[in-house]
């Protein structure tokens, strides 16, 4: 599996890092995760619907954070990316805390995945 990120997505990672210390090592970490089983996998992420997109866009829900001590998996920080299971690929779209937006930005997805 080969993983890339689009511009966008390291701008939320440079930013996030500041406040997140721990957060490149526990992206590490669910790289490793999404090897082994790349799909959508309830509770922990769902596929975004309703985007009219053959790409598989996934909303990961719950990603454990060794920076926020004692959250676990409830850390509130959500991850988007494509997955391209022909081509054996994640690209990361997006990474944000809950408390920051609401939803993900489907403007950004649909402008880099039409």
């Amino acid at each position: 599996m080969t993983f890339d990120e689009i511009l966008l997505f390291k701008k939320d990672l440079k930013r996030l890092l500041k406040k997140y210390r721990t957060l490149k090592d526990d992206l590490a970490v669910l790289k490793q995760v999404l090897e082994v089983t790349p799909d959508e996998r309830p509770p922990f992420s769902f596929r975004v619907a309703n985007l009219g997109l053959e790409t598989r866009i996934i909303k990961v829900k719950k990603i454990a954070c060794r920076a926020l001590k004692g959250r676990g998996v409830n850390s509130g920080l959500r991850l988007i990316y494509a997955h391209f299971p022909d081509e054996q690929k994640i690209t990361f779209i997006q990474l944000y805390h809950k408390n920051e937006k609401e939803n993900e930005d489907r403007q950004r997805i649909l402008g880099n995945f039409k």
